[in-house]
């Protein structure tokens, strides 16, 4: 069971390390990353970041959703990170019953598109046009879509932050 998968452009870092897997009492992270899955050098940067008491697995997307459907993981507990909202979507859609909420963190700050088509969707989320609209996708899936940052951080509905933006 996924029990969060968490957007954010930064995936494992020191937050993510020793805080969020503590919060959901997860024993293994799943990176969705097509990039890291096939970088031996991001792939080790990662696996240093990772804490000890977690098992780590970096996955492609596809691969990150065979791994979210295997019924040998149904008892187990899994914290899915991904760097992009689009990413999150394609895990959640594919793996319905299996994913218990998806976290929008921190989206957008490295996308390297125009600027002046992104919409700032709340502090440290900004959002191309596809990325917004995975983000619309994601709360018509019927699991909660929130924002929150820090594990202590106030949860924010992703669906309240979209109707802001009108």
């Amino acid at each position: 069971m996924v029990v969060q998968i968490r957007v954010d452009d930064r995936l494992i870092h020191g937050q993510v390390a020793l805080l969020w897997g503590k919060e959901l009492n997860t024993k293994g992270i799943v990176v969705a990353n097509d990039h890291a899955a096939q970088d031996k050098t991001q792939a080790a940067t990662l696996k240093m970041a990772c804490p000890q008491d977690q098992r780590l697995l970096i996955r492609s997307v596809k691969d990150a959703i065979q791994v979210a459907n295997d019924p040998r993981g149904k008892g187990m507990r899994i914290f899915l990170l991904t760097q992009t909202v689009s990413d999150a979507y394609e895990v959640a859609s594919n793996c319905q019953g299996k994913v218990q909420a998806v976290n929008i963190a921190n989206a957008g700050r490295f996308d390297r598109s125009d600027d002046s088509k992104k919409t700032l969707l709340t502090t440290g989320v900004n959002l191309n046009p596809g990325e917004l609209e995975a983000a619309k996708r994601l709360c018509e899936l019927g699991i909660p879509i929130i924002h929150q940052v820090g594990t202590t951080d106030a949860k924010v509905k992703v669906s309240d932050l979209l109707d802001r933006l009108g």
